[in-house]
Order: C-alpha cells, then sequence, then structure tokens
C-alpha cells in the first residue's frame, strides 16, 4: 500500500491495545445522494484485508442519507440573530455563533429551550465551564456541519445534519461489503465514534485511541476513509 500521512499526521500510533498503522483514503467530491456501499466498494476494497477496520466521516454517511437542510428552506429569525452574537466561536468547527446553526438549533429544540440553553451557558461561562449550550441542545445541534464555504463552496448552501442509525450502516456495508466499519465524527480537537460495526471487538474507546490525532486530516484533504491495521509484531 501506497498511501501517505496526511500533513502534520503519522501513519502509525500506539494504543493500549496494541500498534497500528492508518492509511488515508483519498476520494473524489462526494455529492449528496450517492452510495456509501458503492464508495466502500470502490476506495477500500482494493486495499482492505482481514481484520482491518476502516473509520468513514460522519459527514459522508450523512450526505448519502441526504440529511441535508438547506439556507433557503430556512427564515433567520430575530431571536438566532441576536442569540447567536452572543455565543463563543470554536476552532473545531461550525458553532452557534453562526446564525443559521443558531437557527437551527431554534427549529429543532424550540425557542424556550434553546432561550434556557443560551441562560444557562451564560452563568457556566462566569465559572470556566464550556459546552453547557449543546449539552442541553442536544447532540444533533452539537453535531450539525456545513453552512460554510471555507473549504467547500458546496457546503455553504447547506448544512449537513448527523447521520441516521451509524451502527446499522456499518452493519449494512459489512454485509454488503465484508469491510468492517465504525463512523466518527472527528476534527483536530474532538472525536467521537458515532457508530460501529457489531462484528468489531474493539470498544468505542479503543476505536478512539487509533484516531486520537485525526488521521484522516481535514477540509480539502478529502480523506474522509481511513483502513486501520494492527502492527503485528
Amino acid at each position: 500500500m501506497d498511501f501517505k500521512a496526511n500533513e502534520g499526521k503519522k501513519l502509525e500510533i500506539c494504543t493500549s491495545v496494541g500498534a497500528f498503522e492508518r492509511y488515508p483514503v483519498k476520494t473524489h467530491f462526494v455529492q449528496i445522494g450517492e452510495s456509501y456501499v458503492e464508495l466502500v466498494n470502490k476506495y477500500i476494497l482494493p486495499y482492505y484485508e482481514e481484520g482491518d477496520i476502516i473509520t468513514i466521516s460522519e459527514k459522508i454517511i450523512s450526505l448519502c442519507q441526504r440529511r441535508i437542510v438547506y439556507k433557503k428552506d430556512m427564515k433567520l429569525s430575530p431571536l438566532a440573530k441576536f442569540l447567536s452574537k452572543f455565543a463563543s466561536h470554536s476552532e473545531a468547527g461550525i458553532g452557534v455563533d453562526s446564525v443559521w446553526k443558531m437557527q437551527f438549533a431554534i427549529d429543532h429544540c424550540g425557542a424556550l429551550k434553546i432561550i434556557w440553553a443560551a441562560i444557562c451557558a451564560g452563568i457556566a461561562k462566569m465559572f470556566g465551564k464550556k459546552g453547557v449550550f449543546y449539552d442541553i441542545a442536544g447532540p444533533e445541534v452539537r453535531g450539525l456541519d456545513g453552512f460554510y464555504d471555507h473549504s467547500f463552496k458546496e457546503y455553504g448552501r447547506f448544512g449537513i445534519m448527523l447521520p441516521e442509525c451509524p451502527s446499522a450502516v456499518c452493519d449494512e456495508i459489512y454485509k454488503e461489503t465484508g469491510v468492517m466499519a465504525a463512523v466518527v465524527d472527528a476534527n483536530d480537537y474532538v472525536r467521537d465514534i458515532l457508530g460501529k460495526c457489531s462484528m468489531i471487538s474493539y470498544s468505542y474507546d479503543e476505536i478512539a485511541e487509533m484516531i486520537k490525532d485525526n488521521p484522516s486530516g481535514q477540509s480539502t484533504q478529502m480523506t474522509p476513509f481511513v483502513i486501520i491495521r494492527k502492527v503485528e509484531n
């Protein structure tokens, strides 16, 4: 396999369950409504070996599932414009300082819950505690991506919600291709394992160790798949 690590990353990592090599797999720019099974067939099967695990960016699964909310279908409210002014900016990705993500939060959770989340977050901030807003608003708001065109122009037109039933997706991929997969929401700050194939013996925490430096990279590197292979002693 002639794979290169993304810039600033390494191919090999040591974890509590052994050493692993991670091979980032470059793809085309995946469009809304493509088949994740076909993507695995095209990009992974030529290199996959028995015992490998692949991680898949949650955005890819969401795009395939059409888990999209378009700006054109949203109406920005005065409340969203007001609350977004007081939200903290995060380097981890789009936050509710974006009026579009704040509006999504209001549409998804209701105005009263989001007002309460904002009040609690403001109080918690005075004591140095972060993340309270998202703890109250929930994972769908925390996990929303898109609504910005810094990396890809297309993503400026819509938000990308979390995928539905990620573990079931992984089991479907295994049934159709024989590939054991995990769906991950990863950046250089947070690595969350959203779901995994039932045939994978490693725990969620152990898989998170394998990608703790986010080997898939970010943005225009376009490596949403990573093949993880244990290094045999």
